[in-house]
């Protein structure tokens, strides 16, 4: 039995522009003390069209609407979990400018399935309010169980009229480390949770990844609720799922089984308070989070936040009413939101479906699919997403960023776009016949075999779409680049990708047939959604999916902040995907559920979901529907 177990603080991730005059570490009694001088370079004020921006290299901005986009810092430290830590930091050497034009205010978040206006704020006080804030949460982080501390310097402070700028900030961290480790045992890597009627089944699945090392754990959920306390099924998988993190130290967790029904069932919030056990094969948990468009959706990150920052468990519903995840008028849940596992879903209907995604697994990582040429194909696909004034086609800015950045020196790129009409027959203007029947360019590209595909547009449940470049703000006409409908005429056989959708509602796996009688957000009947229609098909379509549950949010086109990053990427959906691509293509993430599970982390360290109601939604509805286990490329 290996011992996970280490007493050390490390820093792990300092942007590169600041600099430390040193770093001191002090023990007074059980309280160790870690304090350090961080040194801030000179800020750039750049005037674009009658608005300032305020520059920092290197540096993460906020974005809340209607309020300035200032540059801040971010460093992140690892502590074994369970650390008890107060933070406390100084800046030095401020100076104040005048200024006689506004900084540039970040744009709203906008819905990536129509447009929503939102408010417009100023700011009459000083923003941010303090020079420093933190976020601590409990996440499994390069296979260590630790407490995460996310520092947060804010080095321009903006009040009417004038910025307050400091030169560099001293920093203290007092932390109490635990008196014994949470977790310490390394038995297993892989549970995977199943109803009884499939155990057979799925045991084809476990022989497999014990063949490849990867040490598995087969349960089923009617010995869990037989077994297990719980106000909900849900509740006794996720405690179920701490006892064998804290027996065996599994890291990922498999869910097997989605909603029974094809044709009815509860549709998103028909109460948050209603779990509805016997619709699902495994449970799910519909979490409360309003944010004026709907009233919730499903998030599977609620099986893999096992604990908060003190190592005790992440109830998801610390107000004790019985609504979890909470965000709404009336009441807040308060969230850790760092996975502690890594989860993704079979959300599997019926032993067909079953018996058609576990011999896909088995085939794509026997087959060392990483070697053949048609791996090494990254398919974009994009087009305008938002209306903005510049008219830029978000979807094409996004995709290709994430290729030129993290991918171009693995993977050959290979672009459908509207813009120069290679995803809609040449057609670059509004055209409804050519957007109608997009959808053929994509089919045959994906029947080429690809590594990676990544969508960045528009969705349903039903669909992924995009807009001519200039028409974003239409509703006709519209560009269809796949459907539910028309997927099934895909070729690729096993040369299956990897495919990252930005879309609102594609990965909505609770939908059935009827319910877009009551869901404003369908459109049109479907029995399942897009991204599950794709990983489910025999012998093609999708190794994997990954995109969002409800509403997706994005950032409009351009660089609103002028630090040479579009917007697209830097905010909301656009980032985590940004996040995944970094996490494969440049910290070398290879097995799927780790690479999730980092650009969760490395999102919320950035924007901490519980200052912001977009930012807490992005991460809750990003599921993985696919084995987390998955050797992207398959084994040698």
């Amino acid at each position: 039995m290996k011992k996970a177990i280490f007493v050390t603080i490390f820093i792990a991730f300092v942007l590169v522009n600041t600099s430390y005059a040193g770093i001191e570490r002090i023990t007074k009694n059980s309280i160790k003390i870690e304090k350090e001088e961080v040194k801030i370079p000179e800020i750039e004020i750049k005037e674009t069209n009658g608005y300032i921006s305020i520059l920092l290299e290197n540096a993460n901005y906020l974005h809340y609407p209607g309020k300035p986009m200032l540059p801040y810092y971010t460093k992140v430290y690892y502590f074994p979990l369970g650390t008890k830590i107060e933070v406390d930091c100084k800046p030095k050497n401020i100076e104040v400018y005048k200024i006689e034009k506004e900084i540039v205010k970040a744009n709203p978040p906008m819905i990536k399935a129509m447009v929503k206006e939102t408010i417009k704020a100023d700011t009459q006080e000083i923003f941010p309010e303090s020079w420093y804030s933190y976020n601590l949460g409990g996440g499994l982080v390069d296979g260590k169980h630790v407490t995460i501390l996310s520092l947060h310097l804010y080095p321009v402070r903006y009040k009417q009229g004038e910025i307050e700028f400091t030169h560099g900030f001293d920093i203290t961290i007092d932390y109490t480390l635990p008196a014994k480790p949470i977790i310490n045992n390394d038995e297993y890597d892989l549970l995977i949770i199943c109803p009884e009627e499939w155990k057979d089944i799925v045991d084809t699945l476990r022989q497999h990844k014990e063949s490849h090392g990867i040490r598995t754990i087969v349960e089923t959920v009617e010995n869990i609720y037989a077994e297990y306390d719980g106000r909900d099924g849900a509740e006794k998988v996720k405690y179920f799922i701490k006892d064998m993190l804290e027996e065996y130290g599994i890291k990922y967790v498999l869910l097997v089984g989605g909603k029974k029904s094809y044709l009815f069932g509860n549709w998103g919030m028909d109460g948050p308070m209603k779990s509805n056990d016997a619709l699902w094969y495994v449970p799910v948990r519909y979490v409360a989070l309003n944010d004026n468009a709907e009233g919730g959706y499903i998030s599977d990150l609620y099986f893999a936040d096992i604990y908060d920052a003190y190592g005790n468990f992440s109830t998801w519903d610390t107000n004790g009413n019985g609504i979890y995840g909470e965000w709404r008028w009336g009441g807040k849940d308060i969230l850790d939101l760092y996975p502690d596992v890594y989860v993704g879903r079979l959300a599997c209907r019926s032993v067909a479906e079953l018996n058609n995604v576990i011999e896909k697994i088995i085939n794509y990582e026997n087959s060392n699919v990483a070697s053949q040429p048609w791996f090494r194909r990254m398919l974009l696909v994009g087009g305008d997403t938002f209306n903005d004034v510049e008219k830029i086609c978000e979807g094409e800015v996004s995709t290709l960023y994430f290729y030129n950045n993290y991918m171009a020196d693995k993977f050959e790129k290979v672009s459908l776009f509207v813009s120069d009409g290679t995803l809609t027959f040449g057609v670059t203007q509004p055209n409804k016949f050519a957007g109608r029947v997009a959808w053929i360019n994509v089919i045959k590209e994906m029947s080429k075999g690809c590594g990676f595909a990544v969508l960045d547009g528009h969705g349903s449940p039903t669909a992924w779409a995009t807009h001519f470049r200039g028409y974003a703000s239409h509703d006709d006409p519209w560009v269809n680049g796949l459907m539910t409908y028309n997927m099934d005429l895909l070729r690729n056989r096993d040369m299956l990708p990897i495919v990252v959708i930005g879309g609102c509602h594609n990965s909505e796996f609770n939908i059935s047939l009827f319910d877009f009688i009551k869901n404003e957000w369908t459109y049109q009947p479907t029995y399942e959604c897009f991204s599950w229609h794709l990983v489910k098909m025999a012998n093609k379509g999708a190794i994997a999916t990954l995109g969002n549950t409800g509403l997706g949010y994005g950032a409009t086109g351009g660089d609103n902040n002028k630090n040479g990053i579009p917007d697209c990427v830097e905010f909301n959906g656009g980032y985590i995907e940004d996040r995944f691509f970094n996490a494969y293509g440049i910290k070398g993430k290879d097995i799927l559920g780790e690479t999730w599970g980092t650009a969760i982390i490395d999102y919320i360290n950035t924007y901490p979901p519980m200052k912001d109601l977009i930012d807490c939604k992005t991460v809750e509805e990003w599921v993985l529907l696919g084995d987390p286990s998955l050797k992207i490329g398959g084994y040698p």
